[in-house]
């Protein structure tokens, strides 16, 4: 469907500064998670309270953003809206630092939500364009490290500016370099070419209904857009909440929390998004299925590996430095690897159901499921677990809200295992375009 252009330095280029961008999207998304603690005692706010802070409050907005700023990137370009974007929710991460109560934090955050809806869709949407469909899956894959590096820094680095300077301190450093990143893709970057039809008069005056309408007869379309929704949820809630969880049930500090989910566990996800990439590549070469199968298949291993995390008993395993490492943490080690196998698969099929010019508004529904049953549910879901459960489980409640999380992997299973034919058949039958194509700048 995309007519891609050659793979040259420029492409790589491109795609390291978008994977760049998209480290620090994590980063100003996530930051929230390990700065939780501090946030609540300064407010005086519940678990629940900070569920629709870093959940409900952010995702509706994302949302109500995310298609339209996905249509407009279809329409005028990819490069724009990211680059505007980028330094967007970069300025408003910087004034969460300068918020002065519970409400400005909220205003600023819902800020941090709009920008930041207009960055992924257009993202994928922009390498997909970049490269050929042979080698999609490894490209995405690189841009999809921005989740685990930016719960690397945003996490560890995070961690540690708040441990020794505040939490202020480091929503405001953390969030200035990506004024500077919309810049750099705005003045260097190339934007790539796209297929687009002879004749786009349709596409210019066709209704936003229209186009839902026309997206969601894609047969296995649906059956993703769920399948992100409900995996988002369980990994949204581990996110947000295991540096709180190692906090309260294993007796670790913001800084030792931080350092553990971030570095050792983002470091797995790396690995493991890397991996899923260049696996799903090559297999799906052999059989078009395993562009479903692989994120079926990594997403079956992780669920015994992340409920035996939360359900372990307290004992350390060993230690790092002066931090001991609980027992339970080896078991998130596994699921940080095999967790993220979901994410870059299933968006890579999506860049092969549609042309172009829908691609990024079909990228945007996908990535608000993500976003409004993620974002919105995950973290809110177990913070009003966790406010129920305290009256029977005291400060253990927290382990149970976040071992019911897991039921979502369960489900998100079920729903690639309804996905995996309808696209095998569609890859082997796939629709043609009614017009010719011309190349036109993104």
């Amino acid at each position: 469907m995309n007519h891609s252009p050659p793979v040259t330095w420029r492409t790589h280029y491109a795609l390291f500064v978008l994977a760049t961008i998209y480290v620090f999207n994590y980063i100003d998304r996530q930051l929230m998670a390990i700065l939780i603690e501090p946030v609540k005692l300064e407010f005086g706010i519940s678990d629940t309270q900070i569920g629709l802070l870093s959940g409900v409050t952010f995702a509706v907005f994302y949302t109500v953003f995310g298609f339209p700023l996905g249509r407009l990137s279809d329409r005028v370009g990819r490069k724009p809206v990211i680059a505007f974007s980028c330094m967007a929710w970069s300025l408003m991460t910087m004034l969460c630092g300068m918020a002065g109560n519970f409400l400005t934090l909220v205003l600023a955050r819902i800020g941090v939500a709009v920008g930041e809806a207009g960055g992924t869709a257009p993202s994928v949407a922009m390498v997909s364009d970049l490269y050929p469909p042979e080698r999609r899956s490894t490209a995405l894959a690189c841009l999809m490290l921005g989740s685990s590096l930016g719960a690397i820094v945003g996490l560890g680095l995070g961690g540690w500016v708040a441990q020794h300077h505040g939490w202020r301190y480091a929503f405001i450093l953390i969030g200035a370099p990506g004024i500077l990143l919309g810049l750099v893709l705005l003045l260097t970057v190339r934007a790539p070419k796209r297929a687009m039809p002879l004749s786009n008069t349709a596409l210019q005056t066709e209704g936003w209904m229209q186009t839902l309408v026309e997206l969601f007869r894609m047969p296995s379309f649906l059956w993703l857009v769920l399948t992100g929704g409900a995996a988002a949820i369980a990994g949204y809630a581990v996110g947000t909440w295991s540096p709180s969880f190692l906090i309260r049930s294993h007796g670790l500090n913001m800084q030792q929390a931080g350092f553990l989910v971030g570095v050792v566990g983002g470091g797995g996800a790396t690995i493991g998004t890397l991996v899923c990439g260049v696996l799903t590549d090559r297999l799906a070469r052999r059989d078009a299925g395993w562009q479903i199968g692989v994120p079926l298949l990594g997403t079956l291993i992780s669920i015994p590996f992340v409920l035996a995390y939360f359900l372990w008993p307290q004992g350390t395993a060993f230690y790092v430095g002066s931090t001991a490492v609980p027992q339970a943490f080896l078991f998130y080690s596994v699921f940080a690897f095999f967790g993220v196998w979901w994410a870059t698969p299933c968006l890579s099929a999506i860049t092969h159901l549609f042309p172009a010019t829908r691609l990024a508004q079909a990228t945007a529904i996908f990535v608000m499921a993500m976003t409004l049953l993620g974002v919105g549910v995950g973290p809110l879901f177990v913070g009003m677990l966790s406010d129920f459960f305290v009256p029977s489980l005291g400060t253990e409640s927290l382990r149970y809200a976040l071992a019911c999380s897991v039921s979502m992997l369960v489900l998100a299973s079920v729903f690639l295992v309804l996905a995996l034919p309808r696209y095998r058949q569609h890859m082997q039958h796939p629709a043609r375009l009614a017009t010719p194509l011309r190349a036109v700048t993104a």
